[in-house]
Order: structure tokens, then C-alpha cells, then sequence
């Protein structure tokens, strides 16, 4: 991968993980996220009008990416609410991660070298360990690692899908707005029950328009790395994001880190230069 390349990943993975982390913190999550795609959406129209749509080939693709989003939320959503951010997360990327892999040599026929694999295979682990490095005594049902596990895989089903979808579109500006307004709707239509009124978004806007703006630019950056690099070492680049708010949480908040998490982001700051090599 170019250098470019890498650092447009790395910058989709810190701003990826900072809107998941303030979404999280927010005291009605499901309410926050709705807010946060409905803004982003908001905030797409104006760039759609300026680049016009996708070309027609990307419609299906951009249909069935909305629609395994949604289950990847509503997962992400019921783990949050059964276990710790530092768990639910982490784990799922890293299940997405070895997942694309395979599926991206499947469907795409791509096919990277001894060191890329070795670094996608580092940020696995390099997860995993972030996870086992931070409040891994507490006990989670069996249910919510149901969760976990279906947001990681159904995660790894929608990059391949915008893999796909994003190549075939002529521009990645215009996919990224029409399948951040489609998510949108989705979502206010799913959630139309519990927010009934739009003044519950409201309530949410001031703290989540920054929030919009990071996940427009997190998602606008990787789709734009899909039209130019194989998919897995772009992923896995991506899902580096968890391993960003270890970082922060440590430079900039004075926390504490764990041995393992420790240990985490090493492997991540190792995989990066494979991940450019293969």
C-alpha cells in the first residue's frame, strides 16, 4: 500500500474510533446513534449535490450494505448494553478483520503477500489482547458474546459489500452520501417508535454533529482507500481504531495501561510497516 494510502487508513481508524467512543458515552446510546446518522446524512446532501449520484451498478451494493449496517447496529447497540465498550468493540473488529481475508480472496480474488497477511493477523491479535487487557474480569453472558460475534461478522459481510459497491460506483463522495442517507432513513424508520418525535434528535444534535462530521469523514476516507488498495490490509488498517483510544485514553487522559494492552499496541505498531510492505 502506498504510504498515502496507509495514512488516510490510520486516520479513518482514529476518527472510527472516537465517534463509536462518544456514542457510547452518551447516556441513551440507541437515541445518539440514531441522532448521529441522521446528521451525518445531513451533512452528505450537500457533497451528493456537488458529485451527483453513483453509477446504477452500485445500487444493489449500496442496498444490501444499509441493510447488514443495520444488523451490525442493532448488535453493536446490545452488546454496549450487556458489556464494556473496551470488549464489544475490540473483539468484533477483530473477528471482522480474519473474516475479510478469506472473503475478500473469495469474492475479489485478491490475494496479499507473506507480510500483509502477517500483519492483518497481527491487529487480530493485537485486539483481541485490548480486549483481554481491559476489564476482563467481568463476567458477560453468553447472550451478549452473541452480540459480539454477529457484529463481528456481519461487519466483515458490509466492508466486503462496499468493497464491492464502492468500485463499481465511479466515485466514492457519491456511494458514501447515498448509503449514509439510506442508513439514515433506515434507522429513523427503526427507531420511529421509541423516538417518535424529532425533537428527541434534537436534544441530541448539539453533542453529535462533531460526531457526524468524524463518521462522514472516517467512512469517506476508507471507501476512497477500497478504489485503491486490497481489501484486507485496508481493513485491518482500519480496525486499528480501538488500539487509537487505548492511545489516547493514555497520552491525553493520563490512564493507566495494562501489560496486555501494552503489549496490543506494539503488535499494531508492528503490523503497520507489513501491512505497507505486502
Amino acid at each position: 500500500m502506498e504510504p498515502l494510502l496507509v495514512g488516510m487508513a490510520l486516520a479513518s481508524a482514529f476518527l472510527h474510533a472516537a465517534w463509536n467512543a462518544m456514542v457510547k458515552a452518551r447516556p441513551e446510546v440507541s437515541l445518539a446513534m440514531t441522532a448521529q446518522m441522521v446528521l451525518a446524512a445531513l451533512f452528505m446532501l450537500p457533497l451528493l449535490a456537488v458529485v451527483g449520484l453513483p453509477a446504477a451498478a452500485a445500487l444493489p451494493w449500496m442496498l444490501a450494505s444499509t441493510a447488514i449496517n443495520m444488523v451490525t447496529v442493532t448488535a453493536l447497540l446490545r452488546g454496549y448494553a450487556a458489556a464494556d465498550f473496551g470488549i464489544v468493540y475490540p473483539v468484533s473488529r477483530a473477528l471482522s478483520v480474519l473474516l475479510v481475508v478469506p472473503g475478500a480472496s473469495l469474492l475479489f480474488g485478491e490475494r496479499i503477500g507473506p507480510a500483509a497477511l502477517a500483519g492483518v493477523l497481527l491487529i487480530s491479535v493485537a485486539l483481541a489482547l485490548l480486549a483481554a487487557g481491559g476489564r476482563a474480569s467481568r463476567t458477560i453472558a453468553p447472550a451478549a458474546w452473541g452480540w459480539i460475534v454477529l457484529a463481528g461478522v456481519s461487519t466483515a459481510l458490509y466492508v466486503l459489500v462496499d468493497v464491492q459497491g464502492v468500485r463499481v460506483s465511479n466515485s466514492a463522495i457519491a456511494y458514501g452520501c447515498c448509503t449514509s442517507l439510506l442508513n439514515a432513513l433506515v434507522m429513523a424508520w427503526r427507531q420511529r417508535r421509541a423516538f417518535p418525535s424529532l425533537a428527541a434528535v434534537r436534544r441530541e444534535a448539539v453533542a453529535m454533529a462533531p460526531v457526524a462530521v468524524a463518521s462522514v469523514v472516517s467512512y469517506l476516507l476508507i471507501l476512497y482507500v477500497y478504489t485503491q488498495a486490497p481489501a484486507a490490509p485496508a481493513a485491518a488498517l482500519r480496525d486499528t481504531s480501538a488500539l487509537f483510544a487505548v492511545a489516547l485514553a493514555v497520552l491525553w487522559l493520563k490512564e493507566k495501561v495494562t501489560p496486555l494492552q501494552g503489549a496490543a499496541l506494539l503488535l499494531a505498531a508492528l503490523a503497520v510497516p507489513l501491512l505497507r510492505l505486502g
